[in-house]
């Protein structure tokens, strides 16, 4: 079961953390993986990640708001693997900042990122997929994007930014399950990365936060990487249009 074994897969944001895990999951799952972000070296120190697990990557740097990059990425992946089965929307900011000290630009650079990324990426990756008449998108969203009973102060941007990945993951779900893709979101909550690292490396805010998840610890990036190879698998083939929660029990709590 959930064997990748002759698909290609591209990873945005994939040199570190949730990213780097999803990467190294799909290839462990037999896949092989493009891991694109804006560095391009650490990459390739993934790519070799890759190789070692006796899969096949290509490293690439991306910018997600340049479409014309995107492009380009999609067609390099095309000229090497032949083909694109699975994209995962992983990269995206997120900068603590409080509403009321919020600029124009802030907004626009977290929104770019977070979701016009994501609609960029996937209609790129669309256009091959249906050429198969068969695909994987699967976005990573956050437990913080509204209508969730979780409230989060100083990244008013970043919440609407993922709230906006759950909406436009249930739309294109409709549109592409007739075309042979499936469409899924993950919502992780805390999960131990850099991002995450200004509250989790405060006892006080750990805490807080643990007291709340019935699984009593923070998530790790593998915990997310499971929930991407079941979304990409043939095993998930009845499933689009879902926003998969991977948070420890922390809403449930």
């Amino acid at each position: 079961m959930f064997s990748l074994k002759n698909k290609v897969a591209l990873v945005t944001g994939a040199r570190r953390g949730i990213g780097r895990a999803i990467a190294l999951a799909l290839a462990e799952a037999g896949a092989k993986v493009v891991v694109t972000d804006i560095d391009e070296k650490e990459c390739e120190a993934v790519v070799k990640e890759i190789e070692k697990l006796g899969s096949e990557g290509l490293a690439k740097k991306l910018d997600v708001t340049n479409k014309k990059e995107i492009e380009e990425v999609v067609a390099e992946t095309i000229k090497k693997f032949g083909k694109l089965n699975i994209l995962v929307n992983n990269a995206g900011i997120c900068p603590f900042k409080p509403f009321l000290e919020l600029t124009e630009e802030d907004w626009d650079k977290v929104l770019d990122i977070n979701l016009k990324g994501y609609f960029l990426c996937a209609q790129a990756a669309t256009k091959e997929m249906v050429k198969q008449k068969w695909g994987r998108i699967i976005n990573i969203a956050s437990v913080a994007m509204g209508q969730m009973g979780v409230g989060m102060a100083n990244i008013v941007h970043y919440v609407a930014s993922k709230g906006g990945i759950a909406g436009m993951t249930e739309a294109m779900a409709v549109e592409l399950a007739p075309l042979g893709i499936n469409v899924n979101a993950i919502s992780p909550g805390v999960i131990e990365t850099k991002m995450a690292e200004s509250v989790i490396s405060d006892p006080a805010a750990k805490e807080t936060i643990l007291k709340r998840v019935p699984k009593g610890r923070v998530g790790q990036p593998k915990d997310i990487a499971s929930a991407v190879v079941y979304l990409a698998s043939e095993e998930a083939d009845y499933v689009t249009g879902a926003v998969l929660v991977v948070d420890g029990g922390w809403l449930a709590g």
